[in-house]
């Protein structure tokens, strides 16, 4: 049986600094997450001889991850893209320099504060206008981009605020990778270059450790948003579902239509079984991503029959080797 050996591949600001780090890498860990969180990238690095110098924040590091030789794994290296150091720890003893960063895509610019309104449009429209102004490409989902947009409002929000808010209403998320806002309904995981997620088989024998929760669900019966009547200049009600006991959003909107949506939204992840599984790979797979749809098998017949999204994953490459830890939640 030929050995289990990881690899990695680490440039900083595009000199390659895999050889200078092998001998001294304690641990390198990505933990890519959905949405509208940056991913993070942690290494720590062995000083006990003093003479590791320390980055500086803002330095860009691109990571590739993956197997150089092994049994039962894909030999190769996957790219998990570029990240901005944001900071660096020095401990001791002994010695060790922890560096973090988190994902380049992430620029300071999405969590300015914007005034911003958009009359007659669609959602589609305005994705493609915040990705443009933040210097992404947009891939907003046919379904999505082609909704009407009567009137919204961006007052003193960030870009991503007001895309999570966009969301909610709509049931999607937004995400950043490579150069591309993404922005779909939840558990129609895309790529940057807008190919499908493929779908994920899981077998127990795969991991070392699992933990399955189930938690009670939230009761919505109805769910009730309101928005403001331009017309009778007066704030009305829309309720989906049963008006006794109906969950009440907090937020205004500026239609009926748009109030409807984010009622209808916010009652299907209502409905949606609050149940999570968490995995610990044996093998680590650089190919996962979160928002990839999976299924699972030899567990209990319960937890076997969710269909389930990946929500989180974390890649860790150290001494003992190369593991992926899995964050999975039930899909739509």
């Amino acid at each position: 049986m030929i050995s289990n050996i990881p690899d990695y591949r680490v440039t900083l600001d595009g000199k390659d600094l895999t050889a200078r780090f092998r001998p001294r890498l304690l641990s390198l860990s990505i933990t890519e997450k959905r949405g509208d969180e940056a991913d993070q990238l942690d290494i720590a690095l062995d000083d006990a001889d003093g003479r590791l110098a320390l980055p500086k924040a803002g330095a860009v590091l691109h990571i590739q991850i993956g197997w150089k030789q092994g049994s039962g794994v894909k030999v190769g290296l996957v790219d998990k893209g570029s990240f901005v150091v944001d900071e660096i720890e020095h401990s001791g003893p002994p010695d060790a320099v922890t560096i973090r960063a988190r994902s380049a895509d992430f620029t300071s610019d999405l969590r300015t504060r914007r005034e911003k309104s958009w009359h007659d449009t669609t959602v589609g429209a305005v994705v493609t206008e915040v990705a443009g102004r933040n210097g992404l490409s947009a891939r907003c989902a046919p379904a999505l981009a082609s909704i009407a947009v009567k009137t919204l409002a961006q007052s003193r929000e960030s870009d991503m605020a007001l895309l999570r808010r966009l969301g909610r209403e709509h049931d999607a998320v937004a995400t950043i990778k490579r150069g591309a806002l993404i922005f779909a309904p939840v558990g129609s995981g895309q790529t940057a270059s807008g190919a499908a997620l493929p779908s994920l088989s899981l077998r127990r024998r795969d991991g070392d450790r699992h933990s399955y929760r189930i938690e009670k669900r939230e009761e919505a019966d109805g769910v009730t948003a309101s928005y403001h009547d331009r017309d009778e200049a007066a704030r009305k009600d829309v309720t989906v579902g049963k008006t006794a006991g109906a969950k009440k959003l907090s937020h205004v909107y500026a239609t009926k239509a748009s109030a409807e949506r984010a009622a209808k939204s916010t009652m299907k992840r209502a409905k949606r079984q609050p149940v999570s599984l968490t995995l610990a790979l044996a093998l680590g797979r650089a190919d996962l991503y979160p928002e990839q749809k999976a299924s699972v098998s030899g567990f209990k017949a319960e937890i076997d029959a969710v269909a389930w999204l990946v929500s989180e994953v974390t890649h860790t490459v150290n001494d003992r080797g190369f593991v992926t830890g899995l964050k999975l939640e039930n899909a739509p």
